[in-house]
């Protein structure tokens, strides 16, 4: 049973990833199911209550708290968390959390410090009670793990869409003259504001040197971001399509029609669902090159541009790829295959079986 806090609104990534994590372990012979406890609507006392008329009886159960600080507080003081694995050990049951944030939120301001110190806390009380701790990281980036912890284990995320793989026979319209740059999910505001300049320089750029192209631009927070995109690069040689949020088989589809994805939100890693969807349909991937930074990611069609080069690093890739057929269909199939070994649903159900498993056997 995946015990989830609060929904994130208009998506929630971590029900979605639930979601598709419960229809790759029935193939595993594991039957999931998914709880929502309700703080935010109607208390964490009242919410506990209804979690725990839920679990009783369930002693057999695996329960796997899924963790993002900000599913648990409103202000991401995570604390609650711990009372919900509490709650659900106290009944004799396995407890796996799957850790989305692996880390406490940046920030330098005495707040920002102490509430990474809380999360922090928090994330290692939650591995210590735990029987297992899933991780979308590899070991060596979390600095805050205790060194002797032995119930670890690193699962990368899988893309939140149906069956990408379609997309690598997808068809582009013949009639198409312009190659497709896929933007897919963007930041809230500030951040925003910063990735749109990001994305108008290296598609500006890209434009001058590889020729008119086509930015289309998805998922969250698009309309707001394409809109300022459209209004940054009037005039340029590129053109804005703007999809807003549309279902997971239509980005499956857009995604299958594009070139390339250009991923703008930050750096990436094997937790950012948003542009493993990328690798997912067997796209090359071009993003910033971070702390984070880890095989099985390194082995994709990822072309990466060291933070101190965004964004004009982000252009010249952009227009290598555009413009080196052989390059850009080399970088698709390392894509493919990494999807294949590393990211497909089947795979990280195959790993969380395994884990449970091992977990249960180690009980006996």
């Amino acid at each position: 049973m995946a015990i989830l806090g609060r929904r994130e609104e208009p998506a929630d990534g971590v029900q979605d990833y639930c979601l598709y994590l419960r229809d790759a372990l029935a193939n595993e012979g594991v039957n999931l199911t998914l709880t929502q406890v309700k703080w935010a609507e109607i208390g964490h006392k009242a919410s506990r209550q209804e979690l725990r008329k839920t679990v009783d009886g369930k002693e057999n159960a695996f329960f796997l708290v899924q963790y993002t600080a900000l599913s648990w507080s409103r202000r991401g003081f995570a604390l609650p968390a711990v009372r919900i694995l509490k709650l659900l050990k106290k009944r004799g049951t396995r407890v796996a959390v799957v850790f989305h944030d692996p880390d406490g939120y940046a920030g330098d301001r005495a707040v920002d410090r102490f509430r990474r110190a809380v999360q922090r806390y928090t994330m290692k009380r939650l591995v210590r009670l735990s029987d297992l701790a899933i991780f979308t990281l590899p070991r060596d980036k979390i600095s805050w793990l205790p060194t002797d912890t032995r119930n670890f284990v690193f699962i990368p995320v899988g893309a939140n869409l149906p069956t990408p793989e379609t997309a690598w026979e997808a068809q582009r319209n013949p009639t198409a003259s312009k190659p497709v740059v896929a933007v897919f999910s963007l930041s809230d505001e500030p951040t925003l504001a910063k990735e749109v300049s990001h994305i108008t320089a290296a598609v500006s750029n890209a434009a001058k040197q590889a020729g008119p192209l086509e930015l289309v631009v998805l998922g969250r927070n698009s309309e707001s971001g394409g809109a300022a995109l459209r209004l940054a690069l009037a005039g340029s040689d590129a053109v804005v399509r703007i999809l807003g949020l549309i279902s997971a088989d239509e980005v499956v589809r857009v995604l299958g029609t594009s070139d390339v994805m250009l991923f703008a939100r930050g750096a990436i890693s094997s937790r950012r669902g948003s542009a493993i969807a990328g690798i997912a349909c067997g796209l090359p991937v071009i993003a910033e090159a971070g702390w984070e930074l880890a095989a099985p990611i390194t082995e994709a069609g990822v072309v990466l541009v060291s933070a101190e080069l965004v964004p004009q690093g982000f252009g010249a890739a952009l227009a290598r790829v555009l413009s080196d057929s052989s390059y850009r269909a080399s970088l698709a199939e390392r894509s493919r295959n990494a999807q294949s070994q590393y990211f497909s649903w089947s795979v990280i159900a195959r790993q969380y079986a395994q884990a449970m498993r091992r977990v249960g056997a180690a009980r006996e």
